[in-house]
């Protein structure tokens, strides 16, 4: 059962919307009359929170004795507690309240809240509905009440004002905290400070200075140490504080971020000595020095300097692209490395994936030095090449993982790479066979036996396997050396002597200099490594060319009678200039201090003679194969060039025929000469040989066409193309009996080249256009394809030319100075450096000439004539 003073009385009874309305006003009327109560007695709690903080932050608990400092907090603490006292008589307003400061508030007369609960006085008919007739007239005045914003009347409280006091200390105080002698609230609940008195005559000079390898300046303290902020410092720098002056010795602190106070020591040699007196002790300066490796702040006579010490992250480094061997076996490794301050060296960490923990191996593991472009370099790429093919893993199962180091010790690791270390090719099967048996006992030395068994193997009928007794008779010394051996430093003279047999078989003097060549480049990468002075810089030079000349000389001898590979170009031809020149180069920016840049030129030089190939002659079969390679590149410049050729004549035939269109003229000759040029000849080409010579009078035969004759022109236009994709099509077919998959760009190309045929059997010009231009596109992509698929079939088969000139591998498209080479055959598009040949100058003066021509003949239209001009670029 509802209380009566919840029961709907009045006009409330019969309108719900407006008994709604009255409760929510109440319920602010009565928040507002709660704040009224509240906030006088809030104003005391807030004046003691007020003088708190300004006690705080003037600094006032640390400048106190302890016991003094308590003392406050406990009277701070007292006040406030105090102040809370007047809250007890808090209570929530009533209903009644409410309504009559809604009425009050709202200047409603006859109390229209409050007459909707009163009753008649005399319960009569009439009286009842004369009632209820004025309780809905003061109901309407109800919608527009407000209960308004709370007022305190705090000055009926404050009579003189004294709560600015505490405002106007707050304010002042905050601004005071933010200098460096401000205090904190937590003053209060912490021990003050020692107190240290500074000596005027006490001077510090301080001073942070970075790690070299940085490359920032070194940054001075102010003599006050007013810095506001912590000053940001590199890791590992170094801190110098020098005292001189006063009577006592100084005490230098470092007051790490924990709090842990740390002395710095004196630097040895400023301590005074103990046989000076006392008085001159006080003047010599004192030297204090240390590294800053985290947070802290160093505190000096009553100064104080914080830091706030900047970490420096290990390197990055990573595989960019995947290992690859070059031409003569030598590993090649692209890579990217990064570092907040530069990375100081790098090397790959080369391990065999199957191990024997009970091996002896005869060697280490293989040393990989990675060239940095740029020492100290914070994001950079490079490429190294490193023969490996003598160390017995080469041809194993290894995994690979680059390792980068900064000048601070840190490293970085990328992620492994499994893969068959490069070994070096042997065409020789005798050589190969002695290879093989110092590999056996140079990765564990217990194998011997075998090694001696797969010799002993070789000789068993000399006769048919060794036809030069020069290699039997080294096969049985070095059997004999095998046999005796003992110790390590005989066994590894025995591997050696295998690896020279190996190489003597196979190239004979060749791999001689060859090695020797690789020893000087060597030697002059470790002195440009280690800055050696420019005379050892010129005497390994020397040396460097000598090793080069010679290697060249037994590489030009060892070819004198080897024919000329037939795929061999000019442009993959190596002369002694270039090598002269490289050598010129890199002696020059050695001795101009430049060292950085001939060490990446000196690593170029190493690649390059890395993928130098010693010229055998091709067989009959390869040959031909490149023969027929070069055939079907060949006729696909001739698709290309005819496609781009009938795609001209269709854009002219049908930009003349909408200009037909647009004038109105249906008949401007007939018996037009050009339509017989239109029609094919035997293989689907045109048959139109007096273009030019009818240009160079001023008229060309379509410009006496009707628009009926045009559109005739177009139609006739379909045979050529169709004679086009028949030709790709047979394309295809050749690519894939040679072995070759035609890529997606012939087949997208073959499809347009259909789509055109049809929208010119239409005699619809600009689709046909259109298709045409998408189908030259596509015939790029896929000449594109073809090409790599080439390129990888034949890398590395170059060979050596006349007059002691190297052939070299693809370098990527460059030649050894890394310039772009000129590309041989039809230009397919794909050259990141367009140069134009003597055909492009002469085409594009052709189409000046046609264009000044054009020009001079007064075009009718202002819009041609405007389109002329700005391709002739007339201003």
């Amino acid at each position: 059962m509802r209380s009566p003073s919840r029961q709907k009385k009045g006009a409330f009874a019969f309108r719900p919307s407006l008994a709604r309305l009255v409760t929510t006003k109440r319920l602010l009327a009565r928040i507002v009359l709660f704040f009224e109560q509240l906030l006088p007695p809030l104003m005391p709690v807030l004046s003691v929170i007020a003088f708190y903080l300004s006690a705080s932050w003037f600094g006032l608990f640390r400048s106190v004795p302890d016991w003094l400092r308590i003392l406050l907090l406990i009277a701070f603490a007292g006040a406030f507690l105090v102040s809370l006292l007047p809250f007890r008589t808090l209570r929530w307003p009533r209903i009644a309240e409410a309504d009559r400061m809604l009425e009050e508030r709202n200047g409603l007369p006859h109390q229209p809240v409050t007459v909707q609960e009163d009753e008649p006085a005399f319960d009569t008919p009439f009286g009842r509905a004369l009632w209820r007739e004025h309780q809905t007239r003061m109901a309407e005045k109800i919608a527009a009440l407000d209960a308004g914003l709370p007022r305190p009347d705090i000055a009926a409280h404050d009579r003189f004002a004294l709560r600015a006091v505490p405002a106007l200390l707050l304010v002042t105080a905050f601004g005071y905290s933010l200098s460096i002698n401000g205090g904190s609230i937590r003053d209060a609940l912490q021990a003050a400070p020692e107190q240290v008195v500074s000596d005027p005559a006490v001077r510090i000079d301080a001073w942070v200075t970075p790690p070299s390898y940085t490359g920032r300046a070194p940054i001075y303290l102010t003599a006050d140490g007013s810095e506001q902020a912590p000053i940001g410092i590199p890791q590992f720098s170094g801190l110098t504080v020098r005292v001189s002056g006063g009577k006592t010795a100084e005490k230098v602190v470092f007051r790490k971020a924990n709090g842990e106070a740390q002395d710095i020591s004196v630097q040895a040699d400023t301590k005074p000595q103990q046989t000076a007196a006392p008085a001159s002790q006080a003047l010599v300066a004192q030297t204090h020095m240390m590294k800053l490796q985290e947070n802290g702040a160093l505190e000096v006579n009553g100064r104080r300097w914080s830091f706030e010490v900047l970490p420096d992250k290990a390197p990055e480094i990573a595989f960019d692209g995947l290992p690859k061997r070059s031409v003569n076996g030598a590993l090649e490794i692209a890579f990217t490395v990064k570092d907040d301050y530069g990375v100081q060296e790098a090397h790959a960490e080369i391990v065999p994936v199957e191990t024997d923990p009970t091996a002896t191996p005869l060697y280490p593991l293989p040393e990989y030095r990675l060239d940095i472009p740029r020492r100290n370099a914070r994001d950079a790429k490079g490429v190294t090449s490193r023969n490996l093919t003598e160390h017995p893993l080469a041809g194993k199962r290894v995994r690979i993982t680059l390792v980068a180091k900064d000048a601070a010790g840190q490293t970085g690791r990328s992620p492994p790479y499994e893969m068959a270390l490069p070994s070096r090719p042997f065409n020789e099967p005798l050589a190969a066979a002695v290879a093989e048996e110092r590999q056996v006992f140079a990765l564990d030395t217990r194998k011997m036996p075998q090694a001696i068994a797969l010799n002993e193997a070789l000789t068993i009928r000399p006769e048919e396997t060794i036809p030069k007794l020069t290699n039997y008779l080294l096969l049985e010394s070095a059997l004999a050396r095998m046999k005796l051996a003992r110790g390590e430093d005989a066994l590894k003279d025995t591997a050696q002597y295998l690896w020279e047999i190996a190489l003597g078989m196979e190239d004979g003097d060749l791999s001689l200099a060859e090695r020797k060549l690789r020893e000087a480049q060597q030697n002059l990468a470790d002195a440009l490594d280690r800055n050696a002075p420019d005379a050892e810089i010129k005497k390994l030079m020397d040396e460097l060319r000598k090793a080069m000349q010679d290697y060249m000389t037994e590489l030009a001898e060892r070819m004198q009678n080897a024919p000329m590979q037939p795929n061999q170009n000019a442009q993959n031809i190596l002369r002694q200039q270039d090598l002269e020149r490289m050598m010129d180069q890199i002696e020059n920016l050695a001795r101009s201090g430049n060292r950085d840049a001939a060490q990446q030129m000196l690593s170029e030089l190493q690649r390059m003679m890395n993928n130098l190939q010693a010229g055998r002659p091709q067989r009959g079969q390869q040959s031909q194969e490149n023969s027929e390679a070069r055939k079907q590149i060949d006729k696909l410049g001739e698709i290309l060039r005819d496609q781009q050729k009938l795609m001209e004549q269709t854009f002219r035939l049908d930009q003349q025929l909408r200009d037909r269109m647009q004038r109105g003229e249906s008949d401007m000759g007939e018996n037009d000469p050009l339509l017989d040029e239109m029609n094919p000849g035997e293989n689907g080409e045109p048959q139109d040989q007096q273009q030019g010579q009818q240009g160079k009078e001023g008229q060309q035969p379509s410009d006496q066409m009707t628009a009926e004759q045009l559109r005739e022109a177009l139609k006739q236009l379909r045979a050529q193309q169709d004679a086009l994709g028949k030709q790709l099509g047979e394309l295809q077919k050749s690519l894939g009996e040679m072995g070759m998959k035609p890529g997606p760009g012939f087949g997208q190309a073959q499809r347009e080249m259909e789509g055109a045929g049809r929208e010119l059997g239409q005699g619809r010009g600009q689709p046909a256009v259109e298709g045409q231009g998408r189908a030259l596109e596509a015939l790029r992509q896929g000449a594109r394809d073809m090409m790599n698929q080439m390129m990888q079939a034949q890398q590395g088969q170059q060979g050596q030319g006349p007059n002691g000139q190297v052939g070299q591998g693809d370098q990527n498209g460059r030649d050894p100075l890394g310039r772009p080479r000129r590309p041989q055959g039809p230009d397919f598009g794909d050259n990141s450096v367009k140069v134009p040949d003597e055909i492009d100058v002469q085409r594009a003066r052709e189409i000046l000439d046609a264009i000044r021509e054009k020009l001079g003949n007064n075009p009718p239209q202002e819009m041609e004539r405007r389109y002329l001009e700005r391709l002739l670029d007339i201003q």
